[in-house]
């Protein structure tokens, strides 16, 4: 086997391999010979079969594994002595081997992009102090006395209002026929907490307990439902009671029933220290970005196209997710396929960029990372998620997602080290935190 490497770009490399005819027989006999060991063909004992029989009978098979097999290891072996790490998939340009021919085919990949590192430590950057505002604890107060309140039916009689739980039977019909999917019995439905269309709410809210009413309704052009958005229904509904909140009071009881607390400013001080330790975590990350910004400032280089296309499509699922959740699509965004992935292009190139300065830092530094750091991160997911640590690392494994998460942590580590090795001074927070 011999091969040739061309330089296509900084990051490009194409590499053309021609194989002798002996290697062509030598690749093919050893698939036969695998395949005669098992073969059952009348007239023959099992594994007695003649390699050219065996050969004719599974000649498909054989052909396309043989090929496959020694590309596998002509890639491996190429690689090796290049001392190449392809960055992207690799793309092979093959036909299949044929007997008495010599073979020849070509493979192409990226890699990383080779550039001189500007100085990264002993930087400078300013990070806010975190400041704890009492009124943040209330906050957190008062979210918990919502989550641990019980619903409770009103006696009195009077419109649904904003804030209330509204019970209700609801169907939709179109053309005077009842549509499916569109309906439910004693639904429970929030007012004004933005869980429903807005439109429907407004149907409910004015109504008194055994009430039953009759509106049209127009779902947004925007809908999740491509067959409902835009279109107009009579959505006829009944109000079967409502509902309200009943706070807890907060005591030492209410401290107990939110975590085991003994009392009520313990709670505080946990949700303090909570609060504190996030906050840190959030002006660290902000400070870490101000220092890998201004060293991406400094250094100018090719991007590997294959991963910022890969990070658009992540981005872009992303932000699918994020619509899905707020009941839309991304037609509503009012953009083609190609107007999206431009619009995404350059925080992808920027998350591409950072990601190859970091493991370059990395690389400088001999950094590296144990198996049992990526199990923990794997284990981290689990936790979060509610899978099952093995099942997680299985996919991740089958759909060759390890090598990048090994990447992430190395970048991490690298950022961890930039962090630790800048000048880093504590400066009043520029506004009031958020929650």
């Amino acid at each position: 086997m011999e091969y040739k490497v061309e330089e296509l770009s900084p990051v490009k490399r194409k590499v053309a391999v021609e194989v002798s005819v002996e290697e062509v027989h030598a690749a093919l006999a050893a698939t036969v010979a695998l395949y005669r060991k098992g073969a059952e063909i009348k007239g023959f004992r099992k594994g007695k079969v003649p390699s050219s029989v065996v050969e004719a009978k599974y000649r498909k098979q054989i052909y396309g594994e043989a090929t496959t097999d020694l590309i596998n290891y002509h890639i491996n072996d190429i690689l090796g002595e290049l001392k190449l790490s392809p960055l992207s998939r690799i793309d092979v340009d093959a036909k299949e081997m044929e007997r008495d021919e010599n073979f020849s085919y070509s493979f192409s990949f990226e890699i990383a992009p080779s550039f001189d590192l500007p100085e990264y430590k002993g930087l400078a950057v300013e990070e806010e102090d975190v400041v704890v505002d009492p009124q943040q604890v209330e906050d957190v107060i008062e979210r918990i006395r919502q989550n641990m309140a019980k619903t409770v039916i009103i006696k009195e009689e009077r419109p649904a209002v904003t804030g209330d739980i509204a019970v209700i039977d609801f169907q939709a019909f179109q053309d005077g026929a009842a549509m499916e999917g569109i309906a439910a019995n004693k639904f429970e439905l929030p007012l004004g907490e933005g869980n429903s269309l807005p439109e429907f709410e407004d149907i409910v809210i004015g109504m008194t307990p055994g009430e039953s009413k009759e509106s049209e309704l127009t779902f947004p052009a925007d809908f999740i439902n491509d067959k409902l958005a835009g279109q107009t229904v009579s959505m006829q509904v009944t109000l079967h009671a409502i509902k309200v909140r009943d706070l807890p009071e907060v005591n030492d009881d209410f401290a107990e029933l939110a975590g085991g607390y003994t009392s009520v400013q313990d709670l505080k001080d946990a949700i303090e220290k909570s609060y504190v330790s996030t906050r840190k975590q959030l002006v660290k990350g902000d400070a870490q970005k101000k220092l890998l910004d201004g060293i991406k400032a400094e250094v100018s280089f090719e991007l590997p196209q294959s991963i910022v296309e890969e990070q658009i499509d992540k981005q872009i699922v992303e932000l699918q997710g994020k619509l899905e959740r707020q009941g839309k699509s991304l037609d509503s965004l009012g953009r083609t396929p190609a107007e999206l992935r431009e619009e995404n292009r350059a925080q992808a190139e920027d998350v591409v960029k950072s990601s190859l300065v970091l493991l370059a830092i990395a690389n400088a530094e001999n950094l590296t990372v144990d198996p049992q750091e990526v199990d923990m991160v794997l284990q981290k997911m689990a936790a979060s998620t509610g899978q099952d640590f093995h099942s997680i690392k299985d996919y991740y494994e089958q759909h060759n997602l390890m090598i990048p998460l090994k990447d992430r942590v190395l970048a991490d580590k690298a950022m961890e080290l930039i962090y630790e090795n800048a000048t880093v001074t504590t400066v009043p927070p520029a506004a009031a935190p958020n929650a």
